[in-house]
């Protein structure tokens, strides 16, 4: 369920395709930051509204500067019959409930091996999950990954609720930033 049309963001933003990684099939669009500044959190926020008219749902990422961009699949952006460099009108809001996020086949197999760390995570919002899930698969090398998922699962069967020291916005750590566009 999502709150009022009356509460729904209105913006344009121009749309661009990603300079890396060459070749994809998505686009992206960086919200204005006067857009971004109604939202109720600088970190990720799933929203729903209307794309060039066209219904959607999409969890926005933060740009590392404050501001959020939003990645624009393949179907979506046919849809609505743009084209990387087209203005788009949008009307957003944020959800009232965030999504499940879907978890990582290696967390799952890790958190189902430990029963204590499954009930913290079981009883933790998702917002608190899809936390988790960035923080693990953020690391760039699959030893890293392993040892985060070690660590969560010790420190949810402990009772730890939130990733530690984890920059939910980008702005600090700059573990979040929108896609350079191609020229």
């Amino acid at each position: 369920m999502t709150r009022t049309a009356s509460a729904r963001i209105r913006f344009r933003a121009r749309l661009s395709r990603p300079l890396h990684p060459a070749g994809a099939d998505w686009t992206f669009l960086v919200l204005p930051a006067d857009a971004s500044a109604h939202l109720p959190t600088r970190s990720q926020v799933t929203v729903d509204g209307t794309f060039a008219g066209h219904a959607f749902q999409a969890t926005l990422q933060p740009d590392g500067q404050g501001s959020h961009w939003l990645k624009v699949e393949p179907a979506l952006r046919v849809a609505a019959g743009v084209e990387p460099g087209d203005e788009v009108e949008l009307a957003i809001a944020p959800v009232e409930h965030e999504p499940e996020p879907e978890v990582p086949e290696d967390l799952g197999q890790a958190l189902a091996a430990n029963p204590q760390a499954m009930a913290t995570w079981r009883d933790i919002t998702p917002v608190a999950r899809r936390d988790w899930i960035h923080w693990i698969t953020s690391g760039k090398k699959a030893g890293t990954r392993t040892r985060r998922i070690a660590n969560a699962c010790d420190m949810l069967a402990s009772g730890k609720r939130r990733a530690c020291c984890f920059d939910r916005s980008g702005m600090y750590s700059k573990a979040f930033s929108a896609p350079k566009a191609a020229p």
